[in-house]
């Protein structure tokens, strides 16, 4: 059977008592989410910047072993020249000793110069890495925090929460398909999820705009589906939240 107009609106404005109920808890809940989130992002990054800086400095530490184990090649390989200089038949033999003496000489100048370059970079890493370790335990406890004080609020509203949404699910099945979809547009895009509204002082209780007496009438009537002229929200009387039947029907 057809719904009657009286009939549709006590069904959007269930819906939208339910639905203002479920908001109220959420809204108790804050920014707690989005704070839980962005500070699990943040201890993520900080983690992976820990590894990356990690891994520098081992790779740092890795070129040094080599720098050190190059001088040691370099210092075997001077001996060994050395040694051979007292062997020499010639000056051609001499000079070429002589010139791979000054080779090594200068390999192990460099490993000594790169060694306290990687020496100094590792200070400097190791203070950004104690610090970022110090910025993540910070964060991690801000985010324990956070999730506590989430996990609380949830715990205490969880139940009703999970109520709630099985009525407002019930409720939309009686919903006209047409309205509802109306319904959820305008409470996407309202910031506080109004969509239908009651007259209250002769006026929208959604954007506060006065009402005209005879559009008050109309709307009392429960004859047809008024929507705010200023704000485009769906408006009922007052008689809906205390239970009244329509103003003609109170007149006859």
């Amino acid at each position: 059977m057809e719904q009657t107009v009286e009939h549709k609106l006590r069904a959007l404005f269930e819906l939208q008592t339910i639905h203002t109920q479920i908001d109220k808890i959420r809204q108790i809940r804050g920014d707690l989410p989005m704070e839980v989130l962005d500070l699990e992002d943040e201890v993520a990054g900080l983690e992976t910047r820990i590894q990356k800086i990690k891994a520098e400095l081992d790779d740092l530490e890795d070129s040094i072993v080599n720098r050190k184990n190059m001088i040691k090649e370099a210092l075997a390989a001077t001996k060994k020249y050395e040694t051979q200089l007292n062997d020499v038949k010639n000056n051609r033999e001499y000079d070429a000793i002589t010139k791979e003496v000054e080779i090594q000489g200068l390999e192990v100048q460099v490993s000594e110069k790169k060694i306290k370059e990687f020496t100094f970079e590792i200070s400097n890493r190791t203070e950004g890495y104690e610090k970022t370790l110090a910025d993540l335990a910070s964060r991690k406890n801000d985010l324990e925090t956070k999730k506590s004080e989430l996990d609380t609020i949830t715990a205490e509203t969880e139940k009703e929460e999970a109520v709630l949404l099985e009525k407002a699910s019930e409720s939309q099945t009686k919903t006209d398909e047409r309205l509802l979809i109306a319904y959820n547009r305008l409470r996407n895009n309202t910031k506080n999820g109004l969509a239908v509204v009651t007259i209250q002082r002769d006026s929208c209780s959604g954007c506060f705009n006065q009402i005209p007496p005879q559009r008050q009438l109309d709307i009392r009537q429960r004859k047809k589906i008024i929507v705010c002229e200023h704000c485009g929200r769906i408006l009922v009387d007052e008689g809906f939240v205390l239970g009244e039947e329509p103003q003609e029907a109170i007149s006859q």
